[in-house]
């Protein structure tokens, strides 16, 4: 059995599988994933799953750069900001 293709707006096209044609064709599946192409699989007639390769998921996951290197490439990095805050008083609350 092949999987089914479907376009989604969103991602690129994705192989598509119910899950027991997944377990079925297990083998296929995770080939197709190793080969760079997404395999989904659902359960109850909903998506549940989208199986990738470890490459592909290491892509995705690895850590690129601290938090001070993301900031000082950002595109807004010399924006003048107004930061000043007002020192009055905080309003009277009933407890």
């Amino acid at each position: 059995m092949t999987p089914r293709h479907k376009q989604s707006p969103r991602t690129t096209a994705l192989d598509r599988w119910q899950l027991q044609d997944a377990k079925a064709h297990f083998s296929s599946v995770v080939d197709a994933a190793v080969a760079g192409r997404p395999q989904c699989v659902s359960r109850h007639g909903k998506d549940a799953v989208v199986i990738i390769s470890y490459q592909g998921f290491r892509k995705m996951t690895e850590r690129r750069g601290s938090l001070v290197e993301f900031f000082r490439s950002s595109p807004l990095v010399g924006i003048k900001l107004n930061l000043h805050r007002r020192h009055d008083t905080a309003r009277e609350t009933d407890l």
